[in-house]
């Protein structure tokens, strides 16, 4: 009896452990070239998956494991900008780090490593309402850690909601220049300017 409960929990651990490559494959390759310039067979390649064990494990298929593979990278960007936000107890100086730790994570990838989910998020747009769903959400927790950090600092609600959703947008489009330009200077320079911006806000004393 117990001999078949370890071989279970063996097979369990197996099992997870191809789920778990499937989406981190997935989620690499959708981040360097979008969903659609992500081909089912090097997926499983690189996963050292098979293509009955991707069918198993989503059994709708590449855009199921596409939506799992947003989420994934969802929860390390998110741990990523959780990580710069806590470095400095001030919104204004916490942004313009994280605008630095952005750029430091860019070119040490040799701005391979943007953002996880903004090539499935264009391609998406009226076309795969799932996936576009999925890149929505992602872009809205993002938002919410902002705000949070914001409302933390003083801000209002209401504002911290609107700053939150101009910092997010602008990293973004800051990110994406940073990478065709190969150059810092870009993320730099927005998170200059989001410090402007968020202190502007911020009541005096916090």
């Amino acid at each position: 009896m117990a001999a078949t409960a370890v071989t279970k929990q063996k097979k369990q651990q197996a099992e997870a452990g191809t789920r778990e490559r499937l989406v981190r494959t997935a989620s690499r390759l959708m981040q360097h070239g979008g969903y659609e310039s992500t081909p089912v067979k090097q997926l499983v390649r690189e996963a050292e998956a098979t293509l009955g064990s991707l069918y198993h494990f989503f059994p709708g298929g590449k855009q199921e494991l596409a939506v799992a593979a947003i989420g994934h990278g969802d929860g390390e960007f998110a741990q990523m900008l959780r990580a710069a936000l806590d470095s400095d107890p001030d919104a204004a100086r916490a942004i313009e780090a994280t605008a630095g730790v952005l750029a430091d994570a860019l070119a040490a990838s040799d701005w391979r490593d943007g953002c996880p989910v903004t090539a499935t998020a264009l391609e998406s747009v009226g076309r795969l309402p799932e996936l576009q769903e999925a890149c929505a959400r992602s872009f809205g927790h993002w938002q919410e850690l902002v705000a949070a950090k914001l409302r933390a600092s003083g801000i209002e609600e209401a504002e911290a909601a609107d700053l939150a959703v101009t910092v997010i947008a602008t990293l973004e489009g800051a990110e994406m220049t940073s990478q065709v330009t190969r150059s810092r200077t870009p993320l730099l320079l927005a998170g200059r300017h989001l410090s402007r911006l968020v202190g502007s806000y911020t009541p005096a004393g916090t």
